[in-house]
This record gives structure tokens, C-alpha cells and sequence, in this order.
């Protein structure tokens, strides 16, 4: 939206988790829209059904039209230490709606939601050229870990980044 000096107006947004199945629908136009590696179904729903909140969504206040942001995680322990690790999957903003805050707001919000639960470290996976990614991590307090050659199908490599919590 733009205002009369043509300068752009912050929408305001609500955050909400997963609740039902037409949600999925939302959850893969987001995902398959935004990010270069296919999903099947069933991934979505492996994330979706075991940890709910952790698939937050970000929409228009007022309800107008479909949600603009989602972020997917999970949050399960580490074998060797059997330390509580949360791990973002995925993470989505329309176009339209990004450089307002929202990519940002759900990453905290998710991060805060694995905090409450005893979550000790939060890592995820980035396409090494995504710099508007990298930055976004980098402000939340993700640090580089690894450089993963080759990782994505296109050939693409990717960064490790770790936040840790405790």
C-alpha cells in the first residue's frame, strides 16, 4: 500500500499457528512460491502435525485475504547429546509484504516458542547466495556454522547457521 507521499505503509499483521487443513493449502503456495527446493506434501504435513506451533503464519489484521508469511520448524532432540535442538525448515514472505518486518517477527516468534519449551540451540539451512536470508539470521543472532558444498539439487551450496539459546 502506499500513501500519499508515496512512501510505504506498514500493514498490520497477526500471527497465528496451524490450525486446520485448509491451512496447507495456504502453507504450500507460500513455500512453493518462495523457495528453489520441491516439497512433497507429506513433508509439510510431517512438520504441520507434530509440532503445530512451531507453523506460525502471518496475515493481514484485518483477515483480508490469504496469509503473507509463513515459518516451519521443529523442535526434537539432538542423538549424540540429547540436547533440545529446534530447527527452522522453511520460511516464506510474499514479495509484496517483505522489508516490513515480517520474515523477522515470525522467526522471533518461532525462536521464542522453542525458547518456552527448553530449546538449547536453533539451527537451519540457507542457500549460500541468499543474502537478504543471511542478513535476516544474522540480525536474529545466527551465526555462520558450515558451508555445505553442493547441498541444494541445483548445485547450490548452503550455510549452516546456528543460534544458540543456552
Amino acid at each position: 500500500e502506499r500513501g500519499r507521499e508515496g512512501t510505504r505503509q506498514e500493514l498490520k499483521m497477526k500471527y497465528r499457528t496451524y490450525q486446520e487443513e485448509e491451512d496447507l493449502d495456504h502453507l504450500v503456495s507460500l513455500i512453493s512460491d518462495d523457495l528453489s527446493e520441491p516439497y512433497s506434501v507429506y513433508t509439510y504435513r510431517y512438520f504441520v502435525y507434530q509440532w503445530p506451533r512451531l507453523c506460525i503464519f502471518a496475515e493481514d489484521e484485518a483477515g483480508n485475504g490469504p496469509p503473507v508469511g509463513v515459518i516451519v520448524c521443529k523442535l526434537d532432540r539432538q542423538n549424540k547429546h540429547q540436547r533440545l535442538r529446534g530447527y527452522i525448515a522453511m520460511l516464506a514472505v510474499k514479495p509484496t509484504h517483505r522489508k516490513q518486518g515480517i520474515g523477522s517477527t515470525l522467526v522471533q516468534k518461532a525462536v521464542d516458542t522453542m525458547r518456552l519449551q527448553g530449546c538449547q540451540e536453533v539451527v537451519l539451512e540457507t542457500e549460500a547466495t541468499n543474502q537478504g536470508a543471511l542478513n535476516l539470521y544474522q540480525a536474529a543472532g545466527f551465526f555462520r556454522d558450515k558451508r555445505l558444498l553442493r547441498y541444494y539439487l541445483n548445485g547450490g551450496d548452503a550455510f549452516r547457521l546456528k543460534l544458540l539459546l543456552s
